[in-house]
């Protein structure tokens, strides 16, 4: 740095260099004019011009939830605050890492409802880990930094640091800038827990040294605490088998023998009904949403539950547990390690094994028209075991889930809580450029593509290599499948036959297209397509009557399944 002093927009640059951000993902605007002017010149962060607020915002989602780090997203006041809203949301609810830098309009304006002036603190209050508005220079580099911190630790969520003009434009001497930044914080009453209570850890093993049916349901928690080696450690040394929540897929990995699959709504057969039939559930880093337990009242109805979670106000929120234990997954199942003896669960695994051989997951025969599952199947044989998959929301999301095999931690990208549709694109696109070395594929439909295609141009401006996979069966799927189900085939506003012709809509972006409709140029082209080091889009046209199966009924137990043989 140079000069005597330094400017509030460029004390946030500074800062959030210094805490090891190093990727920005923006859109201009009046609010924020100083910041892009700083950026101009400030070449310590990269910026990343996304076409939509609401693609920047996922992108840094999708960078955060690749790489592990604090994703950051930079916009504007009025609608560019209010464009990211979904975005930040989005991470809340699946507990990702964020930092939500807003422009405001200056503080002697605040309240005057000023031209763009929107009170973001508090329309985002219920969806943030914290929120700041700031009104004095000099709390700028305290507040980055306690931000940046609150992102990651604990249990991760998005924090959202409100700056209006006339603080950016301030300015503080670098002296005493230096001095505000090295000063030490204390957040009081932000204690995370880390380290299990070492009774509860104890009166868990004798549970499960007791259980002659034990079952880990591996959640998002897993990953987020990087607990997976402790994980196969533990799930091996218990001789219990594991299922996944939708966010927990590369928590335990996918071709393990002891795994069963996802549970819950679209679940294989074979995990929710080791869910039903356990005796003990190690739930590790799961929340007991509905999708997971089908109708609460029925879940596990004979089963103990031992529940451990960094966030204590997941604890007994949907589901009493019987030894509830408050810490990090890496620790508590360390000690669990250490404490437990090798056991044996023979007759259980192998009523596991039996169940899986008995509801393998089907994929229809039919040679006229594409079947989604065959796609699906394919796809899984062809991706490297490093690749990185991306989906937006919807049947090609639950096919995803069931049909490939997630090898590693942060190899699964998808909203989860939210099922947030737009998602897919923008999150690929962060995911690769926080991963420059790995395949990134998207997996998306021909509904949720449109809710964000502008940010295709990232693709083609920075030669970002994802593969985009658009599952083209002409509606919005899930909704039919429902419309279907419960509704008696009445379908409402599901049709896309009007869609546009997405070869040409690549073409026009500059990127190499193709369309595939048969079983024969599927397996001509996809591994060769898969592997290019250029971006792709890959339109499937594929049977719009296919539906994602097994799927929970109505107020259901998860083991009430339909089409567990692959129709309804």
């Amino acid at each position: 740095m140079t000069g005597k002093t330094i400017s509030g927009a460029k004390i946030l640059l500074e800062c959030l260099y210094r805490l090891g951000v190093t990727d920005i993902f923006g859109y201009p605007g009046g609010s924020v004019l100083k910041i892009y002017d700083e950026l101009y010149s400030f070449k310590k962060i990269k910026h990343y011009l996304a076409r939509h607020e609401q693609g920047a915002i996922h992108e840094a989602d999708g960078y955060a939830r690749s790489s592990g780090k604090v994703g950051v997203c930079l916009a504007t006041s009025g609608p560019g605050v209010t464009n990211i809203v979904t975005g930040i949301m989005t991470a809340h609810m699946d507990s990702v890492p964020l930092l939500a830098i807003t422009g405001q309009v200056q503080t002697t304006l605040l309240g005057t409802d000023s031209f763009q002036e929107t009170d973001i603190v508090g329309i985002t209050i219920p969806i943030t880990k914290t929120n700041y508005l700031v009104t004095d220079i000099r709390d700028l580099p305290r507040i980055i930094k306690e931000a940046h911190y609150l992102s990651k630790t604990g249990r991760p969520g998005p924090v959202l640091i409100d700056i209006p003009k006339d603080i950016q434009a301030g300015e503080l001497s670098i002296l005493e800038f230096e001095e505000l930044f090295n000063k030490e914080f204390k957040l009081e009453g932000y204690d995370p827990t880390y380290k299990g209570h070492a009774g509860q850890i104890k009166r868990a093993c004798e549970l499960i040294k007791n259980s002659k049916n034990p079952l880990i349901i591996c959640g998002g928690g897993i990953i987020k605490s990087n607990a997976s080696k402790e994980l196969i450690t533990f799930a091996e040394k218990i001789d219990a088998p594991v299922t996944c929540t939708l966010l927990g897929l590369g928590g335990f990995p996918g071709t393990h023998p002891l795994m069963t699959g996802m549970l819950g709504l679209h679940g294989r057969v074979a995990a929710n009904y080791a869910t039903r039939h356990s005796d003990l559930i190690i739930a590790a880093g799961m929340r007991f949403d509905e999708r997971v337990t089908g109708n609460i009242k029925k879940f596990c109805p004979n089963a103990k539950i031992i529940h451990i979670d960094i966030d204590p106000a997941e604890i007994d929120k949907n589901i009493v547990s019987n030894i509830p234990i408050v810490g990090d997954l890496k620790h508590v199942l360390n000690k669990f390690n250490i404490a437990l003896e090798k056991l044996s669960h023979k007759e259980w695994i192998k009523q596991v094994d039996t169940w899986k051989e008995e509801y393998p997951l089907i994929i229809p025969e039919n040679k006229n028209i594409l079947a989604p599952q065959y796609v699906f199947n394919k796809l899984n044989n062809s991706l490297k075991k490093d690749t990185i998959v991306a989906t937006d929301v919807g049947q090609h999301q639950m096919w995803a889930a069931q049909f490939i095999d997630f090898h590693s931690p942060n190899s699964f990208i998808s909203s989860g809580g939210a099922g947030t549709m737009g998602f897919g694109l923008p999150a690929a696109i962060g995911a690769q450029i926080a991963n420059p070395d790995k395949n990134v594929v998207l997996i998306v439909g021909d509904g949720s593509i449109q809710m964000t295609m502008q940010e295709l141009i990232l693709l083609k401006e920075f030669n970002l290599p994802v593969k985009i996979l658009i599952i083209n069966n002409s509606c919005l799927g899930m909704v039919r499948q429902l419309q279907e189900v419960f509704n008696e085939k009445r379908y409402s506003q599901v049709s896309l036959n009007y869609n546009p012709d997405f070869i040409k809509i690549g073409e026009a972006y500059g990127l190499k297209s193709i369309k595939i409709s048969t079983e024969k140029e599927l397996n001509d082209n996809l591994d060769n397509l898969i592997n290019l080091k250029e971006p792709v889009i890959i339109e499937f046209i594929v049977d719009k009557e296919q539906n994602v199966l097994p799927m929970v009924s109505g107020n259901c137990s998860i083991e009430e399944m339909i089409g567990k043989k692959g129709v309804i």
